[in-house]
């Protein structure tokens, strides 16, 4: 019985290794990508680039392990999930009171420790922030969100 449990294990196993979720890289340009309407400081991208952008833009890099399945729809999930909640390439797209809203979780997240996850850091030593790296990302978002206050402010009273 064992025996034929395990044969069905690896009949599933082999069978699922066919389905896969569509991947998340576009190589289209991003007219409302947050760096080609506010200004993004190299140092800033470059922090964003290897903490942030997989889950939270349009083009995710894939380790290795993401072919595999059930992996890989492991990680479909959670690129989907960081993007529903923040993507940078559609951030121009958001309204003024939501992008602020948005870069006010950034420092939230980012001050509670909740970013990025302790799951995509086990695996993405390079990832993990500094102090000085979430102190970068935490003065530009601030200044970012009283940026988009403003803008928000001005447009409403006009």
């Amino acid at each position: 019985m064992a025996k034929k449990i395990l044969m069905l294990l690896v009949i599933v196993f082999i069978a699922i290794q066919f389905f896969h979720p569509v991947k998340n890289i576009s190589s289209a340009p991003t007219p409302n990508a947050i760096a080609l309407h506010y200004e993004v400081p190299h140092d800033v991208q470059t922090i964003l680039k290897v903490a942030c952008n997989d889950c939270h833009t349009n083009n995710t890099r894939y380790p290795w392990y993401n072919k595999i399945q059930p992996t890989t729809w492991y990680l479909a999930k959670h690129v989907n999930d960081g993007k529903r909640h923040l993507n940078f390439d559609e951030f121009a797209g958001y309204t003024l009171k939501k992008q602020a809203h948005k870069i006010d979780e950034v420092v939230k997240e980012i001050k509670n420790d909740g970013m990025p996850l302790t799951s995509y850091n086990l695996i993405h030593s390079d990832a993990r922030l500094t102090v000085d790296q979430k102190n970068v990302l935490i003065k530009w978002a601030e200044n970012l969100s009283k940026e988009i206050k403003t803008k928000n402010t001005t447009a409403l009273a006009k």
